[in-house]
């Protein structure tokens, strides 16, 4: 009885052990994985992986991925209570929770752009829109490209347009910024509704939605991110792209760390640095815009009639585009 006792008390005993190491770590210092929250696509992701893994944070990390809304939302519900030590999102969701909560670190590096931003964010790729077509199905449908966002809502374009709505992707805004920048609110409403008119069942969620529809055939025009257009027309697709006429807008993501005061986890500056130094020459193999000195890209990568909004982007200006689309619909 005494035997099985010692043996059930050295099991329990070595079971507690393991349980323990799992979570401090052979040394017994404790080894706590940075959370990071995305938004951003696969290819980022993939790409920001690469990076830290390659200069030996494989293992000390963990990425969980959000849309754009659900991961906004969260970060202006709960602050810096949010789970995250490291959060990469678009730039305006960051600046509004930033004014709300104060929620994230100064960078401790220096952060070499090429355009001005806080000091609390380093943007790490950025998305330009455009006009997107199929060239074989216009041919056979003896349709001309459009050359402009305003030309989407002509009639002949009617069953053959795709575009993105702004309440599931931001990349619908990249659109609506073009046109409202041009033409102002009410003249935007008289475009968009013939734009959602035309567009009908193709009024897509996914910012990648027009360009899969553009890239089958299943649609002649799309509206998109500029960049999946030139990588399918160097792939040999029949997929091409136009710059509009109103200006190719960009939207930046960034790089933040959740400041937690004493919980801050130490190493989220680190691999926050780590991404940026060392990993923006592959996701300028996806995202090839130049925002750091010294980058470089081809010269189709960058629209030549690139624009910037009026006014600073923040999630209530994206409200209130929203409410400004839903009433064109």
């Amino acid at each position: 009885m005494n035997l099985k006792r010692t043996l059930s008390a050295t099991l329990c005993a070595a079971m507690a052990f393991t349980a323990c190491a799992a979570l401090t770590g052979c040394g017994g210092e404790a080894s706590e994985q940075v959370i990071i929250y995305s938004n951003a696509d696969d290819e980022a992701v993939e790409s920001m992986k690469k990076t830290l893994d390659a200069n030996g944070y494989k293992g000390k990390y963990v990425f969980q991925s959000f849309g754009t809304s659900e991961l906004g939302g969260k970060m202006l519900a709960e602050g810096t209570d949010i789970e995250a030590d490291v959060i990469t999102m678009s730039s305006y969701y960051i600046e509004s929770a930033q004014a709300e909560y104060s929620m994230f670190e100064d960078l401790t590096f220096t952060v070499d752009t090429t355009d001005s931003y806080p000091t609390y964010y380093a943007p790490f790729l950025a998305n330009q829109g455009a006009i997107l077509v199929n060239t074989d199905v216009l041919a056979e449908s003896g349709l001309t490209a459009p050359t402009s966002v305003k030309d989407l809502a002509n009639p002949e374009y009617a069953g053959y347009l795709s575009v993105v709505d702004i309440q599931g992707s931001s990349t619908a805004w990249l659109m609506i910024q073009s046109l409202i920048s041009e033409y102002g609110e009410d003249g935007t409403k008289d475009i968009l509704t013939e734009i959602y008119t035309n567009a009908g069942a193709h009024i897509e969620q996914s910012g990648s939605g027009p360009i899969k529809k553009v890239r089958a055939g299943e649609v002649a025009i799309g509206f998109g991110l500029r960049h999946q257009a030139i990588a399918d027309k160097e792939e040999g697709l029949p997929v091409d792209f136009v710059d509009p006429a109103e200006g190719n807008f960009t939207l930046t993501e960034s790089l933040a760390v959740v400041d937690k005061g004493e919980s801050t986890n130490p190493i989220a500056m680190e691999m926050v640095q780590c991404i940026i130094e060392n990993g923006r020459e592959n996701l300028m193999t996806y995202y090839p815009v130049p925002l750091y000195e010294g980058e470089n890209a081809d010269s189709n990568a960058v629209s030549a009639n690139a624009k910037t909004f009026p006014e600073p982007l923040t999630v209530e200006l994206l409200e209130k585009h929203r409410n400004l689309s839903e009433s064109c619909k």
